[in-house]
């Protein structure tokens, strides 16, 4: 890879409304794409985990989620972002970012931008989608 990846959920209102944000505010020199549009095997990534979580791949392959991904992102976009990412690194703060990354993530369907769908996970996701008719 010639740049790190952010996976996340693309059927996810929430999900995309945050990624949207990171677009336009933040310099990230990464590639950045729904895990169902996402090689997730070249990026050594199963699928399970890519529904559970934000992801960041780094060019070398490992794979950051949940808080921590958030963290490299922040890390990844420079100032002013960055403090905010190396905090979110460092023990003891790691531990309450991962507990409030599970409760946002967890009650995603309920955030502004969020639906119903991001509470469903991806198998029932398509039965629940509108048929167009």
């Amino acid at each position: 890879m010639d740049r790190p990846v952010l996976v996340y959920d693309g059927d996810c209102a929430f999900c995309t409304t945050s990624v949207k944000f990171i677009e336009r505010r933040m310099r990230l020199d990464a590639r950045i794409v729904p895990w169902q549009f996402a090689d997730l095997a070249a990026l050594g990534v199963t699928r399970e985990r890519a529904e559970y979580e934000l992801l960041w791949v780094e060019r070398a392959g490992r794979v950051y989620g949940g808080a921590q991904a958030v963290a490299k992102v922040l890390l990844a976009a420079g100032l002013p972002w960055s403090p905010a990412g190396l905090l979110l690194r460092l023990p003891p703060l790691r531990w309450p970012a991962h507990w409030a990354y599970r409760l946002v993530a967890g009650n995603r369907h309920r955030l502004p931008g969020g639906t119903p769908a991001c509470s469903l996970p991806a198998a029932e996701r398509a039965k629940t989608a509108p048929d167009g008719d």
